[in-house]
């Protein structure tokens, strides 16, 4: 194997023998070969779009399997390998599909080579074998570095797309116009001998998608869910029976809440579900209890000090400890070996291992957090907020988010956040905000210093709040006082960062480590056309920023 789509790949330069993020060998060359095969799907599904022609399950397929492949989302051999059988079947529909296209039109149809004509071996040591074929290093040494990593960004970027895009369709939100997108960009990841201006045009194209998934999602979200208020989540125990939900799927959570509301059941939130607080339709069920933990790194230890059921939505998972494998469940995309894998269609299994569990015996103190400030909360106090930065009373915003993870040097957020001066307001989103969201940041004349946006995904409420800024002050983006300092993780992360460089966006800061990806050549064009730069130390940081 060889994988380095993650921030903690091996040595900083690729998992060689088993990820660091425990998938194995046999699983990572196997989602190997399922993005090769996607990409077949993709070449007739793209051209049949262009000749008006779609299906939504070819679409919905291809998305939910390339999300299959993100990190921390589907460790289980055999059911990579049934998605690879099952792109295969996809594949001849979408020839088919194109086909038809064609000879409507009075079309001849084109002559199609790679991973249109992929055949699958019927066992899995067979399919094994073919990923092997499929390697990055095969890759780097058929086309080159720089062309197979731009290759590899855009990619990352796409995978990203597809977790958003399947989120937003879990709610109801689609857009013909994305599918027909994201074919696109696989279907240009089989072209022969891009060049290097290609590649950038279309890891900045993922980029402008993503923007588009990140707004219906939004938008998905809202209409399903009511707008995030401020809302303070109590971060300690209610006495009685538990069930804890991970990862990001709002649905699942939605539905597990009218599956359990007459049970008895308190339900929790971990790591990105702690924005679900904030959404009114949530909110109204009194036995969505609270936060508990923090990000998805540490879960093995709160997973085995939970008194109860937990439920692994999306991405996030890490290989489960015996102590509470039998209570742990699996739904969507997310698998691992020997889990029991549910559907939000039916929870019994989830709600009855938490009746068979102890529960917390008693309540714990009253502490709460704030959530909710999506765009629509903070932009109906923008007079509020524009007011206090022409008083003088807020000097400079920081954006300090992104993906957290396990590697040594995130500490630096903690301390840059702990060090921004208290005339600054903190802006956070994802994951990484549990480096420092339950510290006392206090307000500036009744505005929170620290604003909780959301998940990920709401880098777009972000983005929105930036640009009615601007306006609000005659400027570009670029010329305001806020300042981007975010950690990135996974797949999601590329997808954003790559949105922020569509969106022109400059002087963005990351860390806690550039992506091997990143070849010299790239970076210095990143550096040169966006002054992008890794993290340095909190002091010199924010000396520069606030000079």
């Amino acid at each position: 194997m060889f994988c380095y789509q993650c921030e903690q790949t091996a040595k900083g330069q690729g998992c060689s023998q088993i990820g660091v993020c425990g998938k194995d060998d046999n699983t990572a060359t196997l989602q190997d070969l399922l993005v090769h095969a996607l990409k077949g799907v993709s070449m007739f599904a793209h051209r049949a779009a262009k000749l008006g022609v779609r299906d939504d399950s070819i679409d919905e397929f291809v998305v939910e399997a390339l999300f299959a492949t993100l990190t921390n989302v589907n460790f289980d051999p055999v059911r990579v390998a049934a998605l690879v059988e099952q792109t295969a079947k996809t594949r001849d529909r979408a020839r088919e599909l194109y086909l038809g296209a064609v000879a409507a039109k009075g079309l001849q149809p084109e002559d199609f080579n790679g991973a249109s004509k992929f055949k699958p071996e019927p066992n899995l040591d067979g399919l094994i074998s073919q990923g092997k074929l499929y390697s990055i290093p095969l890759a780097i040494e058929k086309n080159g570095s720089e062309v197979a990593n731009l290759q590899e960004l855009i990619l990352y970027g796409l995978k990203g797309v597809a977790a958003y895009a399947e989120h937003a369709r879990q709610v109801g939100g689609t857009d013909a116009g994305v599918y027909a997108t994201i074919h696109e960009i696989l279907d240009f990841l089989t072209h022969p001998a891009p060049s290097l201006d290609e590649l950038l045009g279309y890891a900045l194209k993922v980029g402008e998608l993503n923007m588009r998934v990140m707004q219906v999602l939004d938008k998905a979200h809202t209409d399903t869910f009511g707008n995030p208020t401020p809302t303070p989540v109590r971060l300690h125990a209610t006495a009685g029976k538990a069930i804890l939900v991970s990862g990001h799927d709002l649905a699942d959570l939605a539905a597990l809440l009218e599956q359990t509301k007459d049970t008895g059941i308190q339900v929790y939130t971990h790591g990105e579900m702690l924005p679900a607080h904030g959404y009114p339709k949530l909110k109204s069920y009194a036995h969505l209890a609270g936060n508990y933990g923090g990000a998805w790194q540490d879960q093995a230890v709160e997973f085995a000090a939970f008194p109860g059921a937990i439920l692994m939505t999306s991405n996030c998972i890490q290989q489960p400890k015996n102590s509470y494998g039998n209570r742990i469940f699996t739904s969507g995309v997310v698998a691992w070996p020997g889990l029991t894998h549910v559907s939000r269609k039916d929870f019994s299994p989830v709600i009855k291992a938490a009746l068979a569990e102890p529960g917390f015996a008693e309540n714990g103190s009253d502490e709460t957090i704030l959530t909710g400030f999506g765009h629509h909360a903070v932009l109906s106090v923008a007079d509020q907020v524009i007011g206090a930065v022409k008083a003088g009373k807020i000097r400079h915003f920081f954006l300090i988010g992104g993906c957290d993870g396990a590697r040594s040097g995130r500490d630096y957020y903690t301390q840059l956040a702990e060090s921004v001066p208290d005339d600054c307001v903190i802006l956070t989103l994802a994951c990484g905000k549990y480096r420092f969201n339950k510290l006392p940041f206090g307000n500036i004349g009744g505005i929170p210093r620290l604003l909780d946006v959301g998940q990920c995904n709401d880098a777009y409420s972000a983005i929105q709040i930036a640009v009615a800024l601007a306006g609000a002050f005659n400027c570009g983006v670029n010329d305001l006082p806020l300042s981007m300092v975010l950690s990135w993780y996974e797949q999601k992360a590329c997808a954003i960062l790559l949105t922020l460089l569509h969106l022109g966006i400059k002087n963005i800061r990351i860390g806690p480590s550039l992506p091997a990806f990143f070849t010299p050549t790239v970076l210095g064009l990143l550096q040169k056309n966006y002054n992008l730069m890794p993290i340095t130390t909190p002091e010199q940081d924010l000396a520069a920023i606030l000079k």
